[in-house]
């Protein structure tokens, strides 16, 4: 793989997690830990990552950031596809959950019905603002900067009297005990959200089946549909089959 491509695909994994230590580009597109350090220093003089310890993060609310996110999304093609399947599960005059994810960025672009959605992603918010068809409510209160969503210590609470036709979701890594994510509080989010729906829909690229991150969000037993790019690996196919989940191939 040459230095660009392994470039974009950083990006790619940054727009998702924002967070990147050198161990997972080494793991990721099995390189040598000079090979990433060089990488990482091509992506830090080109302005469109900051270093952190151990590995690289997104410039915080910079320019840079939005015109790389649509380099990035200009060669995933695979993400277009997913975003645009999961339009079949939107209907008029429901509510749902949006989660922290490009691909559900993408399907907030694509959206033309009359819902009503509540989301803790700052991006998701930008999009669906010039959308007239859409109510538009957000959990508030910090913002993480370094991956876009806002988090509030009663978020619990406020989602307690909600209740969502569907929740979508995306994933940092899914293993065989459920799907996993960068942040904490993100995941505490995602967590109660689901906890609220009556349907849940897994928006994931391939490369997250056994890719790994620190706090879980979801379980197996709880998702309702996964849209994907490439047929999961055997382990996961089984477990998905286990648990009667609606599996969907773009």
């Amino acid at each position: 793989m040459y230095q660009e491509e392994r470039l974009l695909k950083i990006l790619e994994y940054l727009n998702e997690n924002n967070n990147m230590s050198i161990h997972i580009i080494c793991e990721m597109f099995s390189v040598s830990r000079d090979t990433a350090r060089r990488d990482i220093l091509k992506l830090i003089e080109q302005g469109a990552v900051t270093r952190t310890h151990g590995g690289i993060c997104l410039p915080t609310l910079k320019n840079t950031i939005k015109d790389y996110r649509e380099r990035i999304e200009s060669y995933s093609e695979d993400k277009r596809r997913i975003a645009t399947r999961a339009l079949e599960f939107i209907n008029e005059d429901e509510h749902y959950f949006f989660d922290v994810s490009t691909i559900i960025r993408l399907l907030c672009g694509n959206l033309d019905k009359r819902v009503t959605i509540l989301t803790h992603s700052l991006d998701n918010i930008e999009i669906l603002s010039e959308n007239k068809d859409v109510d538009i409510s957000s959990i508030g209160g910090y913002l993480n900067k370094n991956n876009r969503f806002f988090y509030k210590l009663d978020c619990l609470e406020y989602l307690k009297g909600i209740r969502f036709d569907a929740v979508f979701l995306g994933a940092a890594s899914i293993t065989e005990d459920g799907f996993y994510y960068v942040d904490e509080e993100d995941a505490f989010i995602k967590h109660a959200a689901v906890k609220k729906s009556t349907k849940v829909i897994m928006l994931t690229e391939y490369e997250k089946f056994k890719r790994s991150s620190y706090y879980k969000g979801a379980s197996w037993d709880e998702i309702d549909v996964i849209i994907t790019n490439k047929m999961p690996p055997s382990t996961f196919v089984q477990i998905i089959e286990t648990y009667n989940i609606q599996l969907i191939i773009v």
